[in-house]
């Protein structure tokens, strides 16, 4: 039978983990493009590596080498829409990790189908509420082509398309401008007299009455 095949991990962990500017970079990315986990970062800077260490590779060899499998390596990545079809190596090695995750249907359906964050569109791929072509996708980290770009829309029986547009119906200038007619009046102030001053009289003085007065 042989020895069983175990699947190779497909991502690296960055050499400094704990460095501050990275983490921040990550975080950033991560909510950027909806991300669950750093792996699916990895994942991205992992195949991003792939492809331009392929690259690199290529600009070593002779030019009538290269001029065979440059194309292969171009074709490939213009069907992703990472590059345009006159791109050169020089193109493939300023690929950022963006760049890659900016070709992910959960990107793809926030930026085309309306949706306000891309956990939202994460929420609905995952659901199969969308679709490309004539199939269901419920893949976020699925990486869509430029012909299947333009074919990705709502499932028949989603609900979503609904929601959105009420959303849309009750926007927050409708919502400002039934408050603002609403006139709240400020209570009114209450004045707080002074207390009078008391007059203090002074004891009068005590008069010898000589009248009284006994011998």
């Amino acid at each position: 039978m042989g020895d069983p095949k175990y699947p190779r991990r497909v991502w690296r962990k960055p050499k400094r983990p704990l460095n501050y500017e990275l983490k921040m970079e990550e975080l950033k990315t991560l909510g950027t493009f909806g991300l669950r986990t750093k792996r699916e970062l990895w994942k991205a800077h992992t195949e991003l590596s792939r492809v331009r260490q392929q690259a690199r590779s290529l600009l070593s060899l002779r030019q009538e080498v290269r001029a065979e499998k440059e194309p292969i390596l171009m074709k490939s990545l213009a069907r992703i829409g990472l590059v345009s079809s006159d791109s050169t190596l020089d193109d493939v090695l300023n690929l950022t990790a963006h760049d890659l995750l900016s070709r992910r249907l959960q990107t793809i359906v926030t930026k085309k189908l309306g949706f306000k964050t891309p956990y939202q569109a994460r929420q609905a791929v995952i659901h199969g509420h969308i679709m490309i072509g004539e199939r269901k996708v419920d893949i976020p980290s699925y990486t869509v082509t430029v012909e299947e770009e333009d074919s990705v829309h709502f499932a028949p029986e989603s609900k979503i398309p609904a929601m959105l547009e009420k959303t849309k119906t009750e926007t927050p200038e409708s919502i400002t401008e039934d408050t603002a007619e609403e006139k709240v009046e400020a209570p009114a102030e209450e004045k707080v007299e002074a207390p009078a001053e008391e007059k203090v009289e002074a004891p009068a003085e005590e008069t010898k009455d000589e009248s009284s007065s006994t011998e």
